[in-house]
């Protein structure tokens, strides 16, 4: 009897795998720099398909176990973590992760020189992109706000290349009212001398193994609601490991991120030092979250990048029906529909760090600053949906073996998940978006710029078509804004969703297109036609009507009531 086997998928060099990186690097690269950075992407490659991917695995085989007391009855509240998780902190290290993107060797393309290299690293990491991604955020609030020397030497940390130096940091916002609201956050901060003490709870605490954190509290005697909070400065551990003033009540058992070590503390007088002046806690710590939601926005598009890869290589691989399901026309839909989805969030994601890069060094112009303002929220709410949805849909193209734990391919929905939830869910980051356009009125105009700008030079030959639907669209758009703005606030709210992601769709477009005119003379440019063509032909800017008849007809529909 013959026995049948199905060949499992298998990752190829991650950097040469991939034409679209390839081809934006080239395109976007000052001179020079490509051909010195080039080498160092090929090897990083390299390691994501073979030596990161393996110990990932093992990361994912011993997630972290919490140790509340040692053998003779003392509380040490120790998290165990893998040999393989701290293995990932010292390639973090000596890879310069966090490092580059204040190093800035490369003036303000050291940030999508960084983050080239955090894609790669990040499908590979078992996650530890998140640890990273809550260090560089501090390291540029502190960089910004370090107002004491202990503050200043945990900035050296955090950007060290030197493993035994080498510092991650937490973020702490959510308390049990939830991550999203601050204004209730319950921590108070009494002052004990020069430093505060804290006590309160903190419910979800990511990467609760890093030596140090930035949290919001609330000082004595100071304004309710998020108007008093203050942003504070803490060490996790003393000298001899243990925990300063602070328990760990528990590991949260979470869905997927499951080598993430992810906990809930308890702060009992834990020494503090507030991070630049007492107020305004919430607008300091969103400079972290800015840089948080570039990262989520990173690894949900190498993630989907990711997701495709082993769907394409299995295509060519499983034969059904008497033919490779990389002969079957419809299955040829599935990806070519997953590659330009990716191609565009990619593209926004991309833009999106060009414009933290200028900004830092002061070389962005205030509509530029506008636009990333607005396109930090909207990258990260997008991508954030869509990466679930391809990793779902990679599953999909692998039939039962895709729903098998051990074949590894169900970790690809479980810790996608999380990317619409962290650092802001899609609604909340929806209304953060009129926010941005609310605080000032210039932001729809700017975009509009940024669009405009994206499209000239590709308004003639065959992508005149598709240039033109983004200009009606972003007409459309602009338009819709200006009416909003002057509505009722439950209209606008209503349609922020529905807004945030006709931003992204239009900018997405736009991005496709002027990458396609950039490339036409690659192998890929034919490609990347192809795809801005298919992505302009959707719909791009749907209905955004939410009157008063509307909104009654979605409370009886979302709440089941007459």
């Amino acid at each position: 009897m013959t026995g049948f086997h199905q060949s499992p998928p298998v990752l190829a060099n991650q950097y040469r795998d991939d034409a679209l990186l390839r081809s934006y690097l080239r395109s976007a690269a000052p001179a020079g720099v490509l051909a010195e950075i080039e080498p160092q992407l090929d090897a990083l490659g390299e390691r994501a398909a073979g030596e990161w991917l393996a110990l990932a695995e093992q990361a994912e085989a011993q997630p972290p176990r919490l140790v509340s007391y040692d053998a003779w009855g003392h509380r040490i509240d120790r998290i165990e973590t893998s040999d393989a998780w701290r293995t990932f902190e010292r390639i973090a290290a000596t890879e310069g992760f966090v490092a580059r993107g204040y190093e800035r060797a490369y003036g303000a393309f050291s940030r999508v020189d960084q983050f080239a290299r955090l894609y790669l690293f990040a499908p590979s990491s078992a996650t530890y992109s998140c640890p990273l991604a809550m260090s560089d955020g501090a390291a540029r609030c502190l960089e910004l706000l370090a107002s004491d020397d202990r503050q200043r030497a945990a900035l050296r940390h955090l950007t060290s290349r030197d493993p035994a130096q080498f510092w991650t940091a937490g973020q702490w916002m959510t308390e049990r009212t939830g991550g999203s609201d601050v204004s209730g956050t319950s921590t108070v901060a009494k002052r004990d001398g020069s430093q505060f003490r804290l006590y309160g709870t903190k419910w979800f605490t990511s990467a609760t193994t890093s030596q140090m954190a930035l949290t919001l509290a609330r000082p004595e005697g100071a304004d309710s609601g998020s108007r008093g909070l203050s942003l504070f400065y803490l060490e996790l551990r003393d000298d001899a490991g243990l925990p300063r003033a602070m328990r760990v009540l528990r590991l949260k058992d979470k869905l997927g991120t499951r080598a993430l070590p992810t906990a809930e503390i308890e702060l009992d007088g834990t020494p503090a030092w507030m991070v630049g002046g007492e107020g305004h806690g919430v607008r300091k710590i969103a400079t972290v979250l800015t840089i948080t939601r570039v990262y989520n926005a990173l690894a949900a598009v190498a993630g989907m990048r990711r997701a495709i890869a082993l769907a394409r290589d299995y295509a060519r691989r499983r034969t059904a029906f008497g033919r490779p399901l990389s002969e079957q026309p419809l299955h040829l839909e599935t990806l070519a529909a997953m590659q330009v989805e990716l191609a565009g969030c990619f593209l926004l994601v991309f833009r999106e760090i060009e414009l933290l890069g200028l900004t830092e060094l002061g070389m962005a112009t205030e509509r530029q600053e506008l636009v990333l303002r607005l396109l930090t929220p909207v990258a990260k709410l997008y991508t954030g949906k869509r990466a679930p949805a391809m990793a779902s849909e990679a599953i999909e193209a692998f039939g039962g073996a895709g729903y098998i734990e051990d074949t590894g391919l169900p970790r690809l929905l479980r810790d996608a998940q999380v990317l619409s939830i962290w650092e802001g869910t899609t609604n909340v980051l929806s209304l953060d978006v009129w926010r941005a356009i609310e605080a000032e009125p210039q932001t729809i105009d700017a975009w509009c710029d940024e669009v405009h700008r994206q499209l000239d030079g590709a308004a003639a030959g065959d992508l005149a078509r598709s240039a033109a639907r983004v200009r009606d669209a972003t007409r459309t758009l602009a338009d819709a804004s200006r009416r909003l703005a002057g509505g009722d606030t439950p209209d606008r709210e209503a349609a922020a969703r529905r807004f945030a992601f006709a931003i992204a769709r239009v900018t997405g477009g736009a991005l496709l297109v002027a990458h396609a005119h950039r490339c036409r003379s690659m192998p890929i440019g034919v490609r990347l036609a192809d795809a801005a063509r298919r992505w302009t032909s959707s719909e791009l800017v749907p209905s955004l009507d939410t009157d008063a008849d509307h909104r009654a007809a979605s409370r009886r529909l979302g709440l089941e009531v007459d």
